[in-house]
């Protein structure tokens, strides 16, 4: 069995054929669109994070009303970027959307990616100390975040509390949601990045684009990326398995709307590099075909045949309906011949 989720980038625009308007159309349909994953049998809900962009941003309170509207579904970012949190208020926000939703959220963080404006985290009040870079301070907010959500307890306690004290010593952040600590993923975009989360005890989880370190396509990067983080993982001595995940535009072409859609998809060997905040990338190509061909086409790729979870990122301008039949004819039509259902 191979989890199968989407991933939503939250776009909204009042441009002709967007179904998605504003910012109040993505929310809502952001909601109803993992009610309607859950029910087509998709395994997964995760939601992209942009700041200053025409896309979802905030993600704890779609998370906790999408998981008091489900039951089953996984509920998930895809990236939160560490640059612009304060670890203290994510871990109560986090806490809380978890026991709503029942200890369903898979949290993505990570550095983040290239911004619509310069440096935009200083807005936010955030600007890495002398000596360290914003790269560091997301690492060090990650870290920060991992140990109050697993329960540290910090604070000096007051010694006349308005209310008394739950127990003697120092206090922790409140809410607390048992095993939220073991549904932490982060967002890889190197090997070296992938080993390093793997020795903090996070989940991998790769996107469709990836820092070009051999020349290869990128699914065969993904796939030596996760067999490093799983090398990395098993030389930690951690208690329990670990999670990886790639990200992957896939399309079903089964309509003439479809086609009109996607009917000119990449073919094999497509993907692209480029440069991307001053490195080399690797971009991954699009699958868009009919099923019994995209079958074909998906045998071949390293990475999610490696992966235990696979995230489809979806055009969730084109509306809650066209995006869950198209959930639904992956899980039906093509995720049973590759032996993932």
């Amino acid at each position: 069995m191979k989890k199968i989720g989407f991933l939503s980038f939250g776009h909204w625009s009042n441009s002709p054929g967007s179904l998605t308007r504003n910012a109040s159309d993505v929310l809502l349909q952001s909601i109803d669109l993992a009610v309607a994953a859950e029910e087509v049998g998709a395994d997964g809900a995760y939601f992209r994070v942009h700041h200053y962009a025409n896309q979802l941003a905030s993600p704890f309170p779609l998370l906790a009303a999408a998981g008091a509207k489900t039951s089953r579904i996984e509920l998930g970012t895809g990236v939160i970027d560490m640059r612009y949190e304060n670890p203290l208020y994510m871990a109560e926000d986090a806490g809380a959307a978890d026991l709503i939703a029942g200890g369903r959220l898979q949290l993505g963080v990570s550095r983040g990616s290239p911004e619509q404006v310069v440096d935009g985290y200083r807005y936010f009040g955030y600007e890495a100390p002398e000596g360290s870079t914003m790269a560091d301070v997301a690492r060090n907010n990650t870290g920060v975040f991992l140990q109050v959500i697993d329960g540290a307890r910090f604070a000096e306690p007051n010694p006349r509390p308005m209310f008394p004290n739950p127990h003697p010593g120092p206090l922790g952040i409140q809410p607390q949601s048992p095993g939220l600590r073991d549904r932490i993923w982060w967002g890889a975009g190197s090997d070296s990045t992938a080993v390093w989360a793997a020795e903090q005890g996070m989940n991998l989880m790769s996107s469709t684009l990836k820092e070009d370190e051999s020349g290869e396509p990128l699914h065969v990067q993904q796939r030596k990326q996760i067999e490093k983080f799983q090398a990395a993982w098993a030389e930690a001595v951690h208690e329990r398995t670990p999670r990886t995940s790639v990200s992957r535009s896939i399309f079903t072409i089964t309509s003439d709307r479809d086609r009109a859609y996607f009917g000119g998809g990449s073919r094999e060997g497509d993907d692209t590099f480029g440069v991307i905040d001053d490195y080399r990338a690797v971009f991954g190509r699009t699958y868009a075909a009919e099923p019994d061909a995209l079958v074909e086409q998906l045998r071949e790729d390293e990475a999610i045949a490696a992966a235990d979870t696979l995230l489809l990122t979806v055009p969730n301008q084109l509306g809650v309906d066209y995006v869950a039949g198209q959930l639904q004819s992956i899980i039906t039509d093509v995720a049973p011949a590759l032996g993932w259902r």
